[in-house]
């Protein structure tokens, strides 16, 4: 305890809220200082006797803390004014600074919301750079805030590597500890870094967000690695408040459930006492350095002035309780260092105290006077970013031809040179294609290596690229895409598999929250690019149920700036993942290539015809985004809209509807659900005279209601219309999973109703 505020609190302090009784008391605190005062250490000399931390560190550390504090207590004041527009603050985690301090501004951070002291402290490692300004420009929405442009109150930079986020619970730690995991397989695949080979990563979170699910999947991927001798340099942080929102961490808890855990290794540190902690904190970050093992700092914290600014704790945490936290405030012990030490006298200190509010105040007020998002176009900007010349271009750009002869074994034995083949063998030639193609390409997931992937699509790639490139991971979609992203983060380009459809909902979130937002949170400055290659859909035979035969499609297409391609055709698989790749590569885009399990291995339309084998279309041939296939192009009594399986049944249904209502039928294959091609949907449909949408999508959340959208939207409204979709229920195991998704009886069925008006 470093001072302690009266009980009962004074009567010129009644009625102040926390932040006010928080400020006063640092105030009071030094001005009523009674301790030893010593003469002021040299610059290079420990500022305590047997600390670890000199006084200049000291000083600079505590100046990082001060203008933290400040922006806390400025985003407090004018928040009410509607000149800030954010109040979860970092009082009482200022001593995160010191791990600003003891790393490099090339190691990059994931940080914790309540990091103002780690920034103010990382902005020291480049001259020029003000945190301050920065900071008011963040809190004030401006679009020149050059973390995100305006979009969100996020602790970022470019410069300083620290990637802006606004993770949900511990959402970012799967991440991080992919980025570090990174380091150590880019330099195994001799591939350039963006960083010094010898960087880790620094991921801080809170005490209550350690028990959250994404969180532990880190934590025991972290240890699967380091079992295994995986370079893994991460440095979980850990800033333990004892408090989540209102709810309290059990004493101890962090120590019992971290201290002992095999596979990574634990340091605790003094948060609160700079002149304590920075020894404790700068081994922490060497040992993480030197030994490229997962880490975990258990960094001692407080949580001062509540949650955020509205959360009044008076209203539900005992007084007494309060001023004990409050009594606790590190800056209430930095500044009884710095006369202790006699580094600063109690004028020095309120002068400085006084000037870093002053300077935060001045800024913020400069900040509400600059720009701020005002129309869509400017808040989506660099949300889904598309050169399509440049994408094209890259999309049909080849490898030498000697080069790619020579990786299939032969100019005979190319695969554009082969018989027309099924959808998994053509999408496992250009699987081959495309890690030839792109040397910093790695494809990884469950089973994917020597097994070759449970439906055989990627057999052989191991052996042809080595297991450096294809491997196998842990089972645990979370990881799977975290690591995605922390290869992504290092300029490599990856395509991780889920296994099933359903076995994405497990992880949505490392895409929904983390991946797709990057680039709109961090003002395109950063990007996660990588297509996630996902075996999807129904109507498998003899095997299922509903983890294998999934048609949710929706949690997909709810994603922003996600781009999703579902191929019901070998060619057309081949070339879709040509463009997606592109996208990824130049423009940065997260893509999601669905691939319908049920088609992998068709060869027949009808029984015997081989009209479902394609040949392989040879590497300068790729899609654009949103181009469909169409089948009978002149064809205008009917039209159907589908996709993914629902292509061959609508072929098939096709010829019957020809037969009994003797009219012809436009099939169009939308091969893009997101973004879906509305301009293409209304140009079929303003020709044709009916349309039908087959999708096997549920009933009350497919891809049909896009659909449908885009034709009443064009002014078609009056077009006869019906829908083919999906049962409101999961699919059951057995025959019986066909009765719940669209047939090609439903379809021919929908065109009679059609037909009789």
């Amino acid at each position: 305890m470093f001072a302690v505020v009266p009980d009962p609190i004074p009567a010129r302090m009644k009625g102040l809220n926390r932040a006010e009784i928080c400020d006063a008391n640092f105030q009071q605190f030094v001005r009523e200082w009674g301790g030893p005062i010593g003469a002021a250490p040299p610059d290079d000399a420990p500022i305590l006797m047997g600390s670890a931390l000199d006084a200049r560190g000291f000083r600079e550390l505590f100046e990082s803390q001060l203008i933290s504090r400040h922006l806390d207590l400025m985003a407090r004041v004018l928040r009410v004014q509607n000149k800030v527009f954010y109040t979860i603050g970092s009082s009482g985690h200022e001593g995160n600074a010191m791990v600003a301090r003891a790393t490099r501004h090339t190691d990059p951070a994931f940080l914790h919301y309540r990091s103002g002291g780690f920034m103010a402290e990382r902005f020291r490692k480049l001259p020029g750079m003000d945190p301050v300004m920065d900071s008011a420009l963040s809190f004030a929405a401006s679009a020149d805030d050059p973390a995100s442009g305006g979009r969100h109150k996020v602790w970022g930079s470019k410069p300083l590597w620290v990637l802006p986020q606004t993770s949900t619970i511990a959402s970012h730690l799967p991440k991080a500890l992919g980025t570090a995991m990174a380091i150590g397989h880019a330099r195994r695949i001799g591939q350039p870094l963006p960083v010094p080979d010898d960087s880790l990563v620094v991921c801080s979170f809170g005490d209550a967000s350690s028990n959250h699910a994404t969180a532990q999947t880190a934590f025991n991927a972290a240890a699967w690695a380091a079992y295994q001798g995986l370079p893994a340099p991460v440095l979980f942080v850990c800033e333990d408040n004892g408090i989540g929102i209102s709810v309290k961490t059990p004493e101890g808890w962090i120590a019992r459930n971290f201290a002992q855990r095999a596979g990574v290794d634990y340091i605790a540190a003094d948060g609160l006492d700079l002149a304590a902690g920075f020894g404790d904190v700068q081994r922490a970050v060497e040992h993480c350095r030197r030994s490229r093992r997962p880490t975990f700092l258990h960094l001692r914290t407080t949580r001062l002035m509540g949650h955020a600014g509205t959360d009044f704790e008076i209203e539900w945490r005992a007084l007494e309780e309060l001023c004990a936290v409050e009594a606790s405030d590190p800056l209430l012990r930095s500044a009884a260092i710095a006369l202790e030490s006699g580094l600063l006298a109690a004028g020095d200190i309120l002068s400085l105290y006084e000037a870093t509010r002053a300077r935060c105040f001045a800024a913020a007020e400069a900040a509400d006077r600059r720009p701020r998002l005002t129309s869509l176009a400017e808040v989506t900007a660099p949300l889904a970013p598309y050169s399509p010349d440049a994408v094209l271009a890259e999309a049909t750009r080849c490898v030498d031809a000697d080069v790619r002869a020579a990786a299939f074994g032969g100019d005979a034995r190319l695969p554009e040179r082969q018989p027309p083949r099924h959808l998994a063998i053509q999408l496992n030639q250009a699987l081959h294609d495309v890690l030839l193609k792109y040397p910093e390409a790695l494809l990884f997931g469950e089973d994917v290596a020597q097994k070759g992937g449970v439906y055989t699509v990627t057999k052989g790639l191991q052996k042809a690229f080595g297991g450096r490139r294809v491997f196998n991971t842990l089972l645990d979609e979370t990881m799977i895409l975290g690591m995605a992203q922390g290869y992504a983060n290092m300029g490599l380009l990856p395509l991780p598999e889920i296994q099933y459809l359903a076995y994405f909902h497990n992880a949505c979130d490392q895409i929904r929250g983390e991946a797709a937002s990057l680039q709109f949170f961090s003002n395109g400055q950063y990007r996660n690019p990588m297509v996630v290659r996902i075996a999807s859909l129904g109507y498998q035979r003899g095997f299922g149920g509903h983890f294998h035969n999934d048609n949710s499609i929706t949690a997909l297409r709810d994603i922003p700036g996600l781009v999703i391609g579902c191929p019901s055709r070998g060619d057309d698989a081949a070339m879709m993942l040509r463009t997606l790749m592109a996208l990824a590569k130049v423009d940065g885009r997260v893509c999601a290539l669905l691939e319908p399990i049920a088609l992998y291995m068709t060869k027949d339309l009808y029984p015997g015809d081989g009209a479902w084998l394609t040949t392989y279309p040879p590497p300068g041939q790729a899609l654009t985004l949103g181009e469909p296939r169409v089948y009978d192009d002149a064809a205008s009594d009917l039209l159907i809209l589908t996709f993914g399986n629902g292509v061959p049944m609508s072929l098939r249904a096709a010829r019957t509807i020809q037969a009994e209502q003797g009219w012809s039928v436009r099939v169009v294959d939308l091969r893009w659900l997101l973004p879906l091609n509305e301009a293409a949907i209304a140009r079929h449909a303003a020709e044709c005279a009916h349309i039908l949408v087959v999708d096997e999508g549920r009933r009350s959340a497919g891809v049909g209601e896009g659909i449908i959208t885009a034709v009443v939207e064009a002014g078609l409204g009056a077009t006869p219309l019906r829908r083919v979709v999906g049962a409101d229920t999961y699919t059951p195991l057995a025959g019986a999973a066909l009765l719940v998704i669209p047939g090609e009886d439903d379809i021919v069925t929908a065109a009679r109703a059609l037909a009789s008006g």
